[in-house]
């Protein structure tokens, strides 16, 4: 605790003590001294109310493309859909995706989502059809991350780190496509947040740790129970663990109260794992346990499959605009390991990161858990005014990194649309010198030093490039988008056609599920849809074009007359491939 002592009362005289805006006392020209007045209001402003600034911020990033963006294949619709029906079935123990029992996740997000449709609803707004309604708890919980960043990391780095390293995560590009994305992981990471801040504190002062406090870390993790299993609990677990044995002690254990906590933990979660058990008769376990976390840990599920290092690669695009600078961050946190705040941070991101490294399925969110350390370690070894110097090579790495990802979400924009729609929005144009303007701004500044200030320059003009691709570009790329219009075209043909009279061979994304209904049948094959046909009279089928032969060759055997409705052409992102749907529905 000496040690650090000595760490708090350098940070307090030096780095977290010096504004952002602080410049040499060189002469001004004119710009630079605007510049400097901006900085300094700012600096005001961040003093008198950082969490509102904080959450200013977060809507700035995620409200663009918040209520454009249609419902995502393929994890977005299932999740809506599965808490659309608990909201229309009143089950609230099952987990279906139309007929199909879902058992891959706990029921945390769908209880969620399914308040605030309820809320929604009971204040007027139909919001049960809506997939920004399901997408209200990814937001809330990425802001709660944030605030929860800042909170509990004045404490390890102080305040003004503490500040910057949440602005920085709030801006991580993985974190922004969460927030528009129905399903776990923003509302995970707010968990974890929350916990590992509570960790930290027990770990940096046991003795002033309260049962109050303790209380609030085992309630925190039954959430993140309730919302991905053990994937929250994993975290402190590995954490606590490596801190043990470095410190060869663990003073900071019994202030967490293991023997009543963990049994409130356990008891936050299991009356629906309990009920879970007996409605399924065990299949839920032995789906989820067996069918999704092994299969994911020995195999790369679904096609998600990585090599070694595949997160150290996506995490320079994942937590852009801010990851160009952790190279020299790592470098200094590994020197100052000593150090209470650093040695638990590297406490935090290593073990964990490494469990990820070794799963064999790999996908760009599974280590957004770690980003609050990686964001604060960033934050202190910007501000530090004594503070590991990158040599020249490793300056002009990571310019280039950050120019990089940069320059190719511009040119993305501009590309994408025009290969998939054949036409490029307006919104496009914007994106790429919006980029340009980020690497110049934030180079200049950080080529005088100015590593902080450039973070946060990082921070605020990000804003428009996400507001130009999710708000502007991505909802008007219309080839990806084929549930919305499958759902007008059904609609303009066969107005009032009830869910449960239509069929679709050839296209099973759940997208289809949560726009026209979770009772429409989801066939297997052309001649499957034919036989739908044929069952009843008045039903509607939707074809894909490659069942489009074996669907005629059925009803030329089954000897039916048809009539063709409409077409609806797309690109399928989830497979790769275009595709086109026929609507046909029988003659008399």
């Amino acid at each position: 605790m000496a040690r650090y002592g000595r760490f708090a009362a350098r940070c307090k005289s030096a780095a977290f003590a010096r504004p952002l805006c602080a410049m040499p006392q060189t002469p001004l020209l004119p710009a630079a001294m605007l510049n400097q007045t901006l900085f300094a209001r700012a600096e005001t402003m961040l003093e008198r109310a950082p969490r509102l600034a904080l959450v200013l911020l977060c809507l700035c990033l995620y409200l663009p493309g918040f209520f454009t963006v249609p419902a995502l294949d393929r994890d977005e619709a299932r999740f809506a859909q599965a808490s659309r029906q608990m909201v229309e079935s009143g089950d609230y123990v099952n987990i279906r995706v139309g007929s199909e029992e879902r058992n891959k996740k706990p029921v945390g997000i769908h209880w969620a989502q399914v308040a605030v449709v309820h809320g929604l609803e009971a204040v007027g707004i139909p919001a049960r059809s809506e997939i920004w309604a399901y997408r209200v708890p990814s937001m809330l919980g990425a802001i709660l991350a944030v605030l929860a960043c800042f909170q509990f990391g004045r404490a390890l780095v102080g305040r003004r780190a503490a500040l910057l390293g949440a602005a920085m995560l709030a801006a991580c590009m993985v974190l922004v496509v969460e927030t528009h994305i129905a399903k776990t992981d923003a509302a995970l990471l707010a968990t974890v947040a929350a916990a590992m801040g509570l960790l930290g504190q027990a770990y940096l002062r046991p003795g002033a740790f309260t049962a109050r406090q303790a209380a609030a870390f085992w309630v925190i993790m039954g959430l993140s129970v309730l919302l991905k299993g053990p994937v929250g609990p994993m975290v402190p677990l590995l954490t606590g663990i490596t801190l043990a044995v470095v410190d060869r002690g663990a003073p900071w254990f019994r202030p967490l109260r293991l023997h009543w906590g963990l049994p409130l933990m356990l008891a936050m979660a299991a009356p629906w794992m309990v009920a879970i058990g007996i409605a399924t008769e065990g299949r839920f376990f032995a789906q989820a346990l067996g069918d999704d976390m092994i299969a994911k840990l020995g195999s790369g599920e679904e096609k998600h499959w990585g090599p070694p290092g595949f997160y150290l690669i996506v995490f320079f695009i994942a937590a852009f605009p801010s990851a160009w600078m952790v190279g020299p961050a790592l470098r200094q946190a590994w020197s100052q390991r000593s150090l209470p705040a650093s040695r638990f941070l590297l406490a935090w991101l290593v073990p964990t990161w490494l469990v990820f490294e070794a799963v064999h399925t790999k996908l760009p969110h599974y280590t957004l858990v770690v980003y609050p350390a990686l964001m604060l370690l960033i934050a202190i070894w910007a501000l530090d005014p004594l503070r590991f110097q990158p040599g020249r090579w490793l300056v002009w790495s990571m310019r280039f990194g950050l120019a990089a990802v940069a320059v190719g979400m511009g040119v993305l924009a501009l590309v994408g649309p025009r290969l998939l729609a054949g036409v490029i929005p307006w919104a496009s144009w914007l994106v790429l010198p919006a980029a340009l303007l980020l690497v110049w701004a934030v180079l200049h500044v950080s080529a005088r030093g100015l590593w902080a200030r450039g973070a946060a320059l990082g921070v605020v003009l990000v804003v428009p490039i996400y507001a130009a691709v999710l708000g502007g570009v991505l909802p008007r790329i219309e080839p990806m988008w084929i549930a919305p219009r499958l759902q007008a075209a059904l609609a303009r043909v066969a107005p009032g056609l009830a869910p449960a009279q239509f069929g679709m061979a050839g296209h099973a994304e759940p997208s289809a599920l949560f726009a026209i209904g979770g009772a429409l049948h989801l066939l297997p094959s052309g001649p499957a849809a034919a036989q739908f046909l044929a069952d009843q009279p008045g039903r509607v089928v939707a074809v894909g074009d490659r069942q489009e032969a074996t669907f005629q060759a059925e009803l030329i055997r089954l000897g039916l007359r048809v009539e063709e409705l409409a077409t609806v052409s797309g690109y399928n992102y989830s497979r790769g491939r275009p595709i086109t749907l026929l609507l046909y529905r029988r003659v008399p």
